[in-house]
């Protein structure tokens, strides 16, 4: 089944799948009474009540925990929805539903930031524009490629380099007015020029400094190694190796390609990221909601292998003709 796209329906075709088979799952279940996926009437999303719809996509996380591995994850994104005037936090119940299954771990709520939201026409209401991307694991042996995931960041943030002779001055003005003893001034300075070496040289992308008397203590001045540095020696320096911070915070503008006729189509730039943090080259990858395909095609181009399931035949037939195209590249955003 590895590489292929799969006509049919997603709880059905999953019930056929071999347990504990699976390195990764991202999906995007179709939003509640919002597009029409061209799923039929009666296809998830077109239910009659909120309940239903989560009962119906539980039952599709359920089979999705359970063909998923040990060290696996499993990925859903779902949209909000306003009933009688109001956000029903569709999203939050189903996740909070999962997890009172008792069979998965909720480690990550991904928040993706939109940098060209729908407008809205109701003045009386702000934008919506982000989306959760809710991730599960079954153990706590989950593939986690910390590194990996957003280093482009790091990568851009360390072509950067600080090259200005002005780096680091100001504090060799800040230890000569400080309250330090000589000597402590002499080793001071001593570090400071090799800091500010290491900058010019691209060891750091930079670095901060901390003065006894001139500058306040971390944390409220309670016992560290830093703090009992800057107590001892009289200074402390912290070097920034240009690494962000991981944070659990996306941005990237929604997908817009003129190939694409499908209504809900998500970013390749977030699904690419997910699958180098949480797999490895030639795990699998499942989408049971394939849509377009994005998620295969990110698994793909990323020598992961994949697995899609999607109902719409016109569909099967747009992912098998995105497929077969050899130029997508990774998208990076700075």
């Amino acid at each position: 089944m590895k590489d292929t796209i799969i006509c049919g329906e997603s709880l059905g075709t999953l019930k056929n799948i071999q347990s504990n088979s699976l390195d990764l799952v991202i999906t995007s279940p179709p939003y509640f009474q919002q597009r029409n996926y061209g799923n039929g009437i009666e296809g998830i999303g077109n239910e009659p009540t909120e309940q239903k719809y989560l009962t119906n996509i539980l039952a599709i996380f359920e089979e999705c925990v359970r063909i998923t591995k040990s060290t696996g994850a499993i990925v859903f994104n779902l949209g909000d929805k306003y009933i009688d005037g109001g956000l029903s936090l569709l999203p939050f119940k189903f996740a909070i539903q999962a997890l009172e299954s008792n069979k998965v771990l909720l480690i990550n709520q991904i928040t993706w930031s939109k940098l060209n939201p729908t407008p809205r026409q109701d003045k009386r209401k702000l934008i919506q524009a982000t989306e959760p991307f809710f991730i599960f694991v079954k153990s706590k042996k989950y593939h986690f490629d910390l590194e990996n995931y957003l280093k482009h960041l790091d990568d851009f943030n360390k072509k950067k380099r600080n090259t200005s002779n002005k780096v680091g001055q100001k504090y060799f003005e800040l230890i000569d007015n400080a309250d330090l003893t000589q000597k402590e001034k002499n080793h001071a300075k001593r570090d400071l020029t090799e800091a500010i070496q290491k900058v010019h040289s691209g060891e750091i992308v930079s670095f901060r400094m901390k003065i006894r008397g001139v500058h306040k203590l971390a944390y409220g001045g309670q016992d560290g190694g830093r703090n009992n540095q800057i107590r001892n020696n009289g200074f402390s320096i912290i070097n920034i190796l240009g690494n962000r911070l991981k944070k659990d915070v996306i941005e990237s503008p929604v997908e817009i390609t003129k190939d694409n006729h499908h209504p809900a189509v998500y970013p390749i730039y977030i699904i690419q990221e997910l699958i180098k943090l949480l797999s490895k080259e030639g795990d699998t990858v499942l989408d049971p909601f394939c849509g377009s395909g994005t998620t295969c095609l990110a698994a793909k181009n990323l020598n992961r292998r994949y697995v899609g399931i999607e109902i719409n035949p016109d569909y099967v037939e747009l992912t098998n003709e995105r497929l077969l195209k050899t130029d997508y590249a990774q998208e990076l955003f700075v």
